[in-house]
């Protein structure tokens, strides 16, 4: 099969990471599966593509994520391909645009369980045009299937234009990266990877972080986002300069995980989190915001804080870290939970998906 990807960019997230893990994979069962990028700017996984899979053409349409004239050089490319498959917002409507002369198989993940979009009526009509130009819809959770379907006010669950198909990652790569070098600090460490923005709540975390003793705990945040200046400063009025620690956007974090000795996840919303299966991967006690997406997957195997309760996440860390039994089962369960989401799965339930579309 011919296969189009189409992204706003590969800058780090959820959805690129994604995109950047299945298309080696697709392509060594040989398959023809390139890239569309709206935002072109070269980044870490735009160099990570272009190494594990050298034969993907990656186009980038220009340096922004909403030019009506990307509608038109879309349509072009995607004359090309069998399956155009889209990931986010402005992909999705623009690629439905261009469909109406191309007639191309259209498929598009739901990366989320929420959006700002859904709130305005205006484009709740918008996106009930959007959705139905797709063959099929793919939802990276239950609750992200749930909650579009409410959204369309589609609840007919046999209604087979909308499923779910979870995200994967590569567990035992993760597993069995070795851990960076920390030194002697003494410190439990807790880490967090997510892009700082809004659905974000690392705010939370480093409130947690004050209330934990000072010589026992340190905090590494990785990512990075237009949130940073915020963080920096909350940082520093907390006074927590020395024990939180803003690592920037990282190409080694099955490394910094391996590291950790607890990884959290604090978040407004989710679809399903990659950093949340990735901090299962790596055989540590995770703990996540008790929110749609997280829940979905972390309940049962790792742990919930309530929303924004950072007195809550303090003292879950801190049992975790006194009760070596508790840690070290918790830490078992979350690793047995990632097998279950393993990139393999992911990819060959897409895979049965394009084929399905291109059956007489």
């Amino acid at each position: 099969m011919r296969i189009l990807q189409v992204i706003t960019s590969l800058h780090t997230g959820g959805a690129e990471t994604l995109v950047v893990n299945m298309i080696p994979r697709m392509a060594e069962q040989g398959h023809q599966v390139d890239l569309v990028v709206f935002n072109g700017g070269r980044t870490d996984l735009t160099e990570r593509l272009e190494k594990e899979c050298s034969k993907c053409r990656i186009y980038s349409l220009g340096s922004s994520y909403y030019n009506p004239w990307y509608i038109v050089k879309l349509a072009r490319i995607m004359r090309q391909y069998d399956i155009v498959h889209t990931h986010n917002s402005s992909p999705q409507l623009f690629a439905a645009i261009a469909n109406i002369v191309c007639r191309r198989k259209l498929v598009t993940t739901e990366h989320n369980t929420n959006n700002r979009k859904r709130h305005n009526r205006l484009l709740t009509f918008i996106d009930k045009w959007m959705y139905g130009r797709y063959e099929k819809t793919i939802c990276i959770s239950d609750q992200a299937e749930q909650n579009l379907r409410t959204h369309l006010n589609d609840n007919h669950s046999r209604n087979s234009a909308i499923l779910t198909i979870y995200n994967g990652v590569d567990v035992e790569k993760i597993n069995h990266a070795e851990p960076i070098p920390t030194g002697e600090i003494g410190r439990c460490r807790v880490v967090m990877v997510a892009a700082f923005r809004a659905q974000k709540d690392q705010d939370t975390l480093i409130r947690a972080m004050q209330l934990l003793p000072k010589n026992e705990y340190e905090l590494w945040l990785v990512g990075d986002g237009e949130r940073r200046p915020l963080l920096e400063s909350f940082v520093k009025e907390l006074y927590l300069e020395d024990r939180v620690k803003l690592l920037g956007l990282r190409t080694d974090v099955p490394n910094i995980l391996k590291a950790a000795d607890v990884v959290v996840m604090s978040s407004h919303w989710e679809g399903l989190s990659l950093s949340n299966i990735e901090g299962m991967a790596a055989g540590k006690p995770f703990i996540a915001s008790d929110v749609d997406g997280l829940r979905e997957v972390t309940k049962g195997y790792g742990l919930l804080f309530p929303h924004g309760d950072a007195e809550a996440l303090a003292d879950i860390i801190r049992k975790l870290t006194d009760d070596k039994d508790y840690y070290n089962e918790i830490a078992r369960r979350c690793y047995e939970r990632a097998q279950q989401f393993d990139i393999k799965t992911t990819v060959e339930g897409y895979l049965k998906v394009y084929e399905s579309l291109m059956s007489p």
